[in-house]
């Protein structure tokens, strides 16, 4: 059960072959693709992607980088949004402290909003932590979410075991692809797999076998096989055990248990 958590099939990079990156990766087994909200401004177009693809499905959020000059009516979309109950999850949201030109404080409270949204609605959170994990970590501390998923995490071990210890999964990606990337790999061979789901962030984030991207969905089994190599684990059990785990993070997912 191969499913993508995370994923901006809007993205322009999709413009002239969207229909083939869906079908490919329909091909290579790929069951569920997660489309990520970012600002309002894109919400109509991952809505009509889930409308005319059924195994695409929504979360609506404002992205951390994407929170300038954004402020109450952005926030009164998303809740208008949410409520209209197609979303199974809200997101893409959280906190960056890597790029350097952001307002933080902004950032701190249109985040804090939307963890608000997401428990009034008993939705999961799909976050972004780059390089804010312990920020975000906090707030998820004292505004209890229906868990969700840390997305591209690129934390310390100790920082992993306190997601998993508020009921997240973890996604891994593009990023384990490269030798280079030693933290991450560690963390993907090391950690307990009930935690670890897949993605592809795609376009963003490619493998390093095609490092000038964009990353695709259809490569998700090759991902899994990474993880498997990484582990020392069978790739089925791989593939099986991230599937629940996906399901679990986000429970409108659960029909894909039963297919």
């Amino acid at each position: 059960m191969l499913i993508d958590t995370h994923l901006h099939l809007d993205a322009a990079e999709f413009d002239a072959t969207r229909g083939q990156v869906i079908a490919e990766a329909r091909a290579a087994g790929v069951k569920a693709m997660m489309l990520m909200g970012v600002l309002p401004a894109n919400f109509d177009a991952i809505t009509r992607l889930a409308d005319d693809n059924p195994d695409c499905h929504l979360a609506y959020g404002i992205h951390p980088l994407f929170v300038r000059g954004l402020g109450d009516a952005a926030l009164a979309e998303v809740e208008s949004r949410l409520k209209q109950g197609r979303a199974i999850a809200v997101g893409e949201i959280g906190l960056d402290h890597y790029v350097e030109d952001t307002d933080r404080e902004h950032q701190q409270r249109m985040y804090v909003a939307q963890l608000k949204l997401a428990r009034e609605r008993d939705l999961p959170v799909l976050l972004h932590v780059r390089r804010a994990q312990d920020a975000v970590l906090k707030e998820l501390r004292r505004l209890k979410v229906p868990g969700g998923i840390a997305h591209a995490f690129n934390g310390s071990r100790q920082q992993a075991d306190a997601f998993i210890k508020l009921g997240f999964k973890l996604g891994f990606g593009g990023a384990m692809t490269y030798s280079g990337s030693r933290r991450i790999r560690e963390l993907a061979a090391t950690l307990p797999l009930e935690s670890i789901v897949l993605e592809t962030d795609g376009p963003d984030i490619p493998p390093g076998w095609r490092p000038e991207g964009p990353s695709l969905p259809a490569e998700l089994p090759r991902y899994a096989q990474v993880l498997a190599e990484l582990r020392g684990e069978p790739v089925e059990q791989i593939i099986e055990v991230t599937g629940r785990n996906a399901v679990a993070a986000i429970p409108g997912l659960a029909p894909y248990l039963k297919s």
